[in-house]
């Protein structure tokens, strides 16, 4: 049990087995409202929710990371997808997002968003990440959606360090599940022990 006030939080560990979307959750916090935020280390790619961010980049074109493995499992029909939205919008710029089909992925949407690179966090970094948030979660709601998952934008080769990167994302998650929407769980599926860690304090202060 937490001291604050708003929400509480659970504790759990379990052992990884192959093939699992989730090897743990660390962490449920739950707003007074019945909304929950897990944070949980596993492979995205394997988690069923409605919605499912990808961090992309501005080309929209597929790449390292966490979106060149979301491509890989959705399939080539989300590129396809893509290829029309790119012909008609162009680039996407940091802190938007784009909306496609989930093709194999077990969800309905893939929310295609656009991390900040960072260069010292001087020049509007933290606002773009803090909108990557907004952006995604108002699309959920904007679709009915009540599961999103979310990975750890920015904090690969864009470079955001994770602190700050996970301070921002509790934030703006908390303060959207504060609001009326039909987001009922916020799941937040990072890689590592250390970035769960780091998300962990955030979501606790």
């Amino acid at each position: 049990m937490c001291n604050n006030a708003h929400g509480t939080h659970n504790r759990g560990w379990g052992r990884p087995t192959r093939g699992e979307a989730v090897k743990f959750i660390v962490t449920k916090w739950k707003s007074i409202g019945g909304k929950a935020i897990l944070l949980e280390e596993g492979d995205i790619t394997l988690v069923e929710a409605d919605a499912i961010v990808n961090a992309a980049n501005s080309r929209l074109s597929g790449g390292a990371g966490v979106d060149g493995a979301i491509h890989r499992a959705a399939g080539s029909s989300v590129m396809t997808e893509l290829d029309g939205i790119r012909s008609r919008m162009g680039k996407c710029a940091p802190g938007e997002a784009v909306v496609t089909k989930a093709g194999r992925l077990k969800a309905q949407y893939i929310f295609h968003t656009v991390g900040p690179v960072y260069r010292g966090g001087e020049e509007g970094e933290p606002d773009e990440l803090a909108s990557c948030y907004r952006e995604c979660l108002q699309l959920a709601a904007e679709r009915d959606l009540k599961t999103i998952a979310f990975p750890a934008i920015s904090t690969g080769v864009y470079g955001y360090p994770m602190d700050q990167a996970a301070a921002i994302a509790v934030r703006e998650i908390r303060g959207f599940l504060d609001q009326p929407s039909s987001v009922e769980e916020v799941r937040v599926v990072l890689f590592g022990e250390e970035s769960l860690r780091t998300f962990k304090q955030a979501l606790g202060e």
